[in-house]
């Protein structure tokens, strides 16, 4: 099989598209198929890089120099080519190969319901929204997609107003085959990673300063928790250092007996550690394209608690705990009162529970991924063929 895959330029702040793209194209290599990779080079950006009209020359590159470069490709490209789009924000491109055998990946559409105004936690300007405008009507023109949830597949319909011929739910997989480390080892790799690991282990969040992570949230959460614990268990920030507002406001409140500690830079292996010590794992994002650490919390055996709202309670499944879903203009002080429960009980859950909560993330094999777009793929070739 022959594929071309669109990616994100590299000159873009974006790391978790690429990081997709490339899986997706080395493990397709892998499997014997011919990939290529198409993406806008940094003709006018590197020129103009550091000065005000940086972003201006990167749309040039994108959205002019690009699609000229590809049209010109296309006169030299077999005809069972699949083209296959590793985003649906790349949507001003599929409009080059709408007529052609073509796939895209959607991840989620957060910023464009914010352009709808869907979502008033992150209200959109006129620009941003001409902009996702943009973007809808390129990947309209598709035909065939791949979506990462359910929720993101009701959501292409309702908000994307897409007509599909093939509408497929895969679930990502893991990046990484994260696992339950026995809690010596993992107490060795985190000390040696500088880590202030404790024997009775700690509460864990792994998130950013996005919006919809819910970060101020998280902290207010903590503080509940503490008032109501003689001892309290620390709480790890695997995130950013607090610098909105909110969140350095919900810092201040924690009790004086709380300690909150915030880390960056984790790999892989001192991450898998820190799910597998931590006594709970918090995670109640407003919204979620995926929601990748629910899966890896629960690969290594540690219970979550989460929103309940898709697709959050899609990917966490039955051994979740979950809190309510703040509304818009709650409190989260109030919130966090209503969700202490649910991070009571996992903190409680006993460890027999461990080996259902590994089993679940069975369904997020990354073979298992790869397997089903393959399949896809294969069957998008043969409807043009």
């Amino acid at each position: 099989m022959k594929l071309v895959f669109f990616c994100h330029p590299s000159f873009m702040r974006s790391q978790s598209m690429p990081r997709f793209a490339r899986m997706l194209g080395e493990r397709m290599a892998l499997k014997g198929h011919e990939v290529t990779y198409w993406s806008p080079q940094p003709r006018a950006f590197g020129r103009f890089q550091g000065t005000r009209f940086e972003k201006w020359a990167g749309y040039l590159d994108q959205y002019v120099l690009f699609p000229a470069w590809v049209r010109r490709q296309l006169t030299q490209v077999d005809p069972q080519t699949l083209f296959v789009f590793c985003d649906q924000a790349l949507g001003p491109w599929v409009p080059l190969v709408a007529n052609r055998p073509h796939v895209v990946h959607a991840h989620d559409l957060l910023a464009l319901r914010s352009a709808l105004g869907l979502i008033p936690q992150n209200p959109t300007g006129w620009t941003g929204r001409m902009y996702q405008r943009y973007i809808r009507q390129g990947f309209q023109q598709a035909r065939h997609f791949i979506s990462v949830s359910k929720r993101t597949q009701d959501e292409l319909v309702r908000f994307g107003r897409v007509n599909p011929q093939t509408s497929a739910v895969v679930y990502n997989g893991l990046n990484h085959p994260y696992q339950q480390v026995p809690r010596h080892v993992a107490m060795q790799r985190l000390q040696a990673a500088g880590l202030p690991a404790q024997p009775d282990g700690m509460l864990l969040h792994v998130g950013g300063d996005q919006w919809y992570k819910n970060t101020a949230g998280v902290i207010h959460l903590y503080s509940a928790y503490v008032e109501q614990s003689d001892d309290p268990l620390p709480l790890w920030m695997v995130s950013p250092p607090p610098r909105r507002a909110d969140v350095r406001a919900a810092l201040a409140e924690v009790p004086a007996n709380g300690r909150v500690h915030f880390f960056q830079g984790l790999d892989n292996e001192a991450l898998e550690s820190a799910y597998s010590v931590a006594r709970a794992f918090l995670f109640p994002s407003l919204a979620e394209g995926f929601g990748w650490p629910i899966i890896e919390a629960q690969a290594c055996g540690c219970p979550v608690v989460t929103t309940n709202d898709a697709p959050m309670n899609e990917i966490g499944g039955p051994l979740c705990h979950y809190a309510p879903l703040p509304a818009a203009k709650q409190c989260l002080k109030d919130w966090a009162r209503s969700a202490l429960p649910s991070l009571m009980a996992a903190i409680q859950a006993c460890d027999a529970s461990r080996e259902q909560r590994r089993a679940w993330t069975d369904a997020f094999r990354q073979d298992a991924a790869i397997d089903a777009y393959l399949q896809v793929y294969r069957e998008v070739l043969s409807k043009a063929g």
